[in-house]
């Protein structure tokens, strides 16, 4: 059985003994925003062990002298990145079902910088139109 950790199954006083800490740190912690646990039905803090690993590295940043808005800000970031690697992983998994027939588009640019997309085959009117080709890295004719 996999242990799924974000399930918030942990009480303040088990969260704070697991990541070496008092429990008013973990109350300060929540309401800065820095870790903000579940709350179950009573309002009482409920703590995953995501939380609790993520307790352990905010200590170990506050030990390295970093501040606690820094930390929030290390956090955030942290969070940004796993979420845009996510999205990366989203996407690139998009283009491989894409069919090939798809990946080589022709635009033109009028004179007058529009853009316009064109038919395979069909070639842009003289003088109006130069030719743009595109095609996705690693993708030859």
């Amino acid at each position: 059985m996999a242990i799924d950790f974000d399930q918030p199954i942990f009480v303040i006083s088990v969260a704070a003994e697991l990541a070496d800490m008092h429990p008013q740190t973990l109350r300060q912690y929540d309401r800065l925003g820095i870790v903000s646990p579940s709350r179950a039905p009573g309002k009482s803090r409920r703590y995953s062990q995501r939380d609790v690993n993520m307790l352990r590295e905010v200590q170990r940043l506050s030990q390295e002298g970093v501040s606690l808005e820094g930390i929030k800000r290390i956090l955030q970031l942290e969070n940004q990145v796993a979420a845009l690697q996510r999205r990366i992983a989203e996407l690139s998994e998009e283009l491989e079902r894409r069919p090939r027939a798809l990946d080589s588009r022709i635009f033109a640019a009028g004179a007058a910088g529009d853009v316009v997309s064109l038919a395979r085959g069909k070639r842009p009117q003289a003088r109006s139109q130069a030719l743009v080709v595109w095609r996705p890295r690693g993708i030859e004719d």
